[in-house]
């Protein structure tokens, strides 16, 4: 039988994710599975999937995650509930074009400046005052988002004293920052896939800078509170035994429905236009690929 190599699907075309704990994951009968302590396996379509976080109990095969990198999925390595996160499976840096795109934005402080006002009209849907600094902007977008969660929490008859909680006590926290930490982890993970398929790079951020995922997290705020965040407050009005599961199952629904996988790459595209500079050329003396690269099928950041 001819060998037909695996391309990657379009992340617009996948579900968003899928967690694991407790169990193997392997590739076995050509199949990517998780097996569990009984033996039991569950197959999952790997190459249909966005990113999958494993929790603490999870074991991962090197076929698994040859099959997974092949495919473009993402792999993520989380704590519990996904508070925490240890490492992920696949670096950025497949295309040199939008890496050094995304750093000229970032490195200049009037292209940084224009990225963050893009960021602040797709956030709050009006134009970001004019004549503040990326400081100024900040502490703005900061009590917004306070009042924000102030009035979620009227709305749905929450008790809520501020977003804190601590990652080594868990179990300790109130019901609302438990709820809210499950949601926005869910949110992070496939945005992190996004940026990675669109060939960007995860820590080069504009709003958050310093952090392994600080462009990811300016590109989730434009959609959490859309998405995510009343969502964790209805879950937490409701007190369920195991809220974080409760939230990881109704964001996978919540991705699906607004389809948010199809708005990811648009936006981080938008934002990144509104620097209004052109990608930077290959110097005249750079070396081109001795071999063109094959025809994909992926987005732009997906190896081949």
């Amino acid at each position: 039988m001819a060998y037909i190599p695996l391309k990657p699907i379009p992340i617009r075309n996948r579900m968003s994710l899928v967690f694991v704990e407790y169990g193997q994951i392997d590739v076995k009968d050509s199949a990517f599975v998780v097996i569990d302590k009984t033996g039991i396996r569950t197959h999952i379509p790997v190459g249909s999937v966005a990113c999958m976080l494993l929790e603490p109990g999870t074991r991962v095969s090197h076929a698994a995650i040859k099959l997974a990198a092949t495919v473009g999925t993402l792999l993520v390595w989380v704590g519990e509930a996904g508070v925490r996160l240890y490492a992920a499976g696949q670096p950025g840096g497949a295309r040199s074009d939008r890496l050094l795109y995304q750093a000229q934005l970032a490195l200049d402080d009037d292209l940084r400046l224009k990225v963050v006002r893009k960021m602040y009209e797709i956030r709050f849907q009006e134009d970001a005052p004019k004549r503040r600094s990326v400081e100024q902007l900040r502490g703005i977008e900061g009590a917004r988002v306070r009042e924000m969660y102030k009035m979620l929490a009227k709305q749905y008859s929450v008790d809520w004293r501020g977003r804190n909680y601590d990652v080594k006590e868990w179990d300790k926290g109130d019901i609302a920052n438990r709820c809210l930490s499950a949601a926005t982890s869910c949110l992070y993970g496939v945005t992190e896939a996004a940026v990675l398929a669109a060939g960007y790079a995860p820590a080069v951020g504009f709003i958050h800078t310093g952090k392994p995922l600080s462009f990811v997290y300016d590109i989730a705020d434009l959609f959490k509170f859309e998405t995510v965040v009343p969502l964790a407050f209805r879950v937490a009005a409701q007190s369920p035994p195991n809220p974080d599961k409760v939230v990881r199952h109704k964001c996978r629904e919540l991705f699906r429905a607004d389809k948010i996988l199809n708005r990811l790459i648009p936006a981080i595209e938008e934002v990144l236009a509104a620097g209004e500079v052109a990608p930077p050329q290959p110097p005249d003396e750079s070396v081109p690929p001795a071999i063109p690269l094959p025809q994909n099928i992926g987005d732009e950041g997906h190896r081949t």
